[in-house]
């Protein structure tokens, strides 16, 4: 197999988005990634495909040297599973921002995620739709003052991890724009789960929604009002590293280690691969400033998949059938000759 690097997945189109768009680091996060996963899993750069649906981050295939599908509105997750069911050999990579997979495209996302097709979706979420010139998205805070809600909105936002969870999706992770190496890593993650994977990334609009995010990803604040999860690690966050996550009877609870008798013992450990909806349900829906916003994997458990049901739905038709052609299926049954 060829060994790939990152300008390898380079295309020679010139990138059109605005300067300081947050699109341009999840593109490169996805070059940087897309070696290591075809080295990993003995792919040829043939093999990957990345499908968009319509939006600012939906140009994204143009920017890809490998095999691409700009689709249609909300219609992305539709052409993904065509593809991944047709040939399930393909690694999958689709592209959505939070109005083309969250409004429009609201059902077919939520039902690749209960059908638990082999996908890697990332979910760009800006909270704006910026490519129409400024409507409010389904993600939109709520009150936000747009150019289709000029008095604010007054819709509660989706939280795409909860809407996740909630259709017991099998992986979850979520990253900001600006953090380029949790981005590769929960990428490679994802390319190593066997379902439906949903990649949440934070990012910022520049024209019509810019600093979306800063209230957590602003440099001075970034540590203590987002937690960063690891496997196997004490959900530990904040400058000094003291804060942390307990479970006050049936819900979270921030707390100060070394105050009121909490030690890091106290401190809950990650664990995205235990099968806990609830407590992962938690996690997803935690926000500031009542929490810090939880990134990395969240969720990441095994579950059977749609593509190996059809596939073997298929061999095993196929192989009890005594109809083995066209011609065959026309001839079989009630037939007639005329004369």
């Amino acid at each position: 197999m060829a060994k790939y690097t990152a300008s390898d997945f380079k295309s020679d189109q010139q990138v059109r988005w605005c300067p300081g768009c947050g699109d341009y680091a999840i593109l490169a996060a996805l070059q940087r990634t897309l070696p290591q996963v075809c080295e990993e899993q003995g792919l040829d750069k043939s093999e990957v495909v990345v499908v968009s649906g319509i939006g600012c981050s939906s140009r994204l295939p143009y920017y890809m040297n490998t095999f691409g599908f700009h689709s249609i509105h909300g219609r992305a997750t539709a052409i993904s599973t065509g593809i991944k069911v047709a040939n399930p050999k393909l690694s999958v990579w689709q592209v959505s921002g939070d109005g083309d997979a969250l409004a429009i495209g609201g059902n077919h996302f939520i039902h690749a995620i209960r059908r638990n097709i082999d996908i890697n979706l990332m979910l760009f979420n800006n909270r704006i739709y910026g490519m129409t010139k400024g409507q409010y998205s389904p993600t939109s805070k709520f009150g936000m003052i747009t150019k289709t809600s000029p008095y604010g909105t007054v819709e509660p936002p989706f939280n795409p991890g909860s809407l996740v969870i909630g259709a017991k999706g099998s992986f979850f992770a979520r990253s900001i724009d600006t953090e380029l190496a949790l981005s590769c890593e929960i990428m490679l993650k994802a390319s190593r789960h066997h379902g439906c994977s949903i990649m949440e990334f934070l990012t910022n609009c520049m024209i019509f929604n810019n600093g979306s995010h800063t209230e957590i990803s602003a440099k001075d604040v970034k540590e203590d009002r987002t937690i960063v999860l690891e496997d196997g690690e004490k959900m530990v966050f904040g400058k000094n590293h003291d804060r942390g996550l307990i479970l006050d009877g049936r819900k979270l609870k921030v707390v100060t280690i070394g105050q009121d008798g909490i030690t890091l013992d106290d401190i809950l450990v990650h664990d995205s691969h235990a099968d806990n909806l609830g407590l992962q349900m938690m996690l997803a829906d935690m926000n500031y400033p009542d929490f810090p916003v939880a990134l990395g994997v969240i969720r990441d458990v095994d579950q059977p998949t749609y593509e190996e049901g059809v596939c073997s739905q298929v061999a095993d038709v196929t192989a009890k059938s005594k109809i083995h052609s066209v011609d065959e299926l026309i001839r079989s049954g009630s037939v007639w000759e005329s004369k």
